[in-house]
């Protein structure tokens, strides 16, 4: 177990609510920490439609999903926020000093006096693909995402998939394995192009298998994976070492253990006041999707409005005692001192 890490603010989703409630926190001087199941940041924008142009964004005519989430990393690199990605938040408790402890499903600890759940539908949980017997392998053999590109070197590695992370990682993979599989239901792919024209080159230089199959079983003992049977379209079948499997699948959205932390759902949403967007657990708030109330709309400006009527409510339970003058960041030199404005 690691040990606790103490912040301000805990956000549960780093999607483009999540994110802009880092840069309206960081006005305030509150540090936050966010945790994420996906591996990188972005939430749907980025693993649904990362190209998909969002057109009622204020002040942006047109800007893809992936565009709007570059723009709010680079608007909250100010305050250094710190990302826990490929992690799900577990578990929450209150401690006798009035703190929130969440508990992610990895071990780590985070310490806050504030929870904000910005978690969009629900965590993004991917899909396992139907093949007999994959419980035994989870976890040791068989991975959903890659947390340290380590783990897999000199590795015998089957991946499994035709959109951009079964292509990104059979690239950032292959140098480091032993040998390295890729098999698709098909020769066509949904990644990038230039992704998938870099894995033909592999292919063709002998440094990548790829199959046009599935795969049909799993062998080894003790969850330690020995090898697979592939099966192409003529249904002849075939066994390849494989020491670790990587099916990238897509995602499901599923609300996961943020169901069980007491906040009071409705319909899998939490129902909050709309002056500080707080649940009805004390020190919980939610913004974004995950939330319900009288007239709320499921947009993203709707998110940015909910992250920063949040943040000031949030700075009263961070910072009891003190008292928080509004400013504007068009005329606050203290503000713009803050975002490095004009360095």
């Amino acid at each position: 177990m690691s040990t606790p890490i103490e912040t301000d603010v805990v956000i549960i989703g780093a999607g483009p609510a999540g994110l802009f409630a880092v840069f309206e926190l960081g006005l305030l001087d509150l540090k936050a920490h966010l945790v994420d199941i996906l591996d990188r940041p972005g939430g749907q924008c980025t693993e649904l439609y990362p190209e998909k142009p969002i057109y009622d964004i204020p002040g942006l005519p047109t800007v893809t999903g992936q565009e709007l989430v570059d723009r709010l990393l680079e608007q909250i690199k100010p305050f250094g926020a710190t990302f826990h990605h490929g992690q799900m938040a577990a578990g929450l408790t209150k401690l006798p000093d009035g703190r929130w402890k969440l508990t992610t499903d990895t071990g780590t600890e985070l310490l806050a006096p504030v929870i904000v759940i910005a978690a969009g539908a629900g965590s993004f949980v991917p899909k396992r693909p139907p093949v007999p017997g994959i419980e035994a392998f989870e976890g040791t053999s068989v991975h959903y995402a890659v947390r340290k590109m380590d783990s897999f070197a000199g590795k015998n590695i089957l991946i499994a998939g035709g959109g951009d992370s079964a292509l990104d990682w059979t690239l950032n993979l292959a140098p480091i394995a032993k040998s390295l599989t890729l098999v698709h239901h098909r020769d066509g792919f949904r990644a990038a192009a230039h992704s998938v024209n870099q894995m033909r080159e592999l292919v063709a230089a002998g440094k990548v298998n790829f199959h046009v199959a599935s795969v049909k079983g799993l062998h080894g003992e003790g969850g330690k994976l020995m090898a697979a049977t592939l099966q192409g379209h003529d249904k002849k079948e075939w066994q390849i070492d494989a020491d670790a499997f990587l099916p990238f699948f897509g995602l499901t959205i599923k609300l996961g253990p943020i169901a069980e932390f007491g906040i009071g759902l409705h319909e899998n949403l939490i129902p909050v006041d709309t002056a500080k967007f707080e649940s009805e657990q004390p020190g919980i708030f939610g913004i974004g999707d995950i939330i319900t109330y009288p007239g709320k709309l499921k947009l993203i400006l709707s998110g940015f409005h909910e992250a920063a009527l949040m943040a000031q409510a949030a700075f009263h339970i961070c910072r009891p005692g003190e008292k928080l003058r509004f400013q504007y960041t068009t005329s606050s030199s203290n503000l713009q001192k803050k975002l490095h404005v004009n360095e």
